[in-house]
């Protein structure tokens, strides 16, 4: 309840982005392969940022 109005970090905010074009990714992999592979570049850009931002 108290973590209501907390705020979340940059880093927290692209590991949900992550999570969520990862599973993209891996819905569309079986059905488009194309856009799997763009998803996937997308995550990939998105875990460069976090690492950069770990740094």
């Amino acid at each position: 309840m108290f973590g209501l109005f907390k705020k979340k970090s940059p880093i927290d905010i692209l590991q949900a982005k992550y999570e969520r074009l990862m599973k993209e990714s891996h819905a569309l992999s079986s059905s488009n392969r194309t856009e799997s592979d763009k998803k996937y570049a997308e995550a990939d850009a998105v875990l460069k940022e976090m690492e950069a931002l770990s740094k």
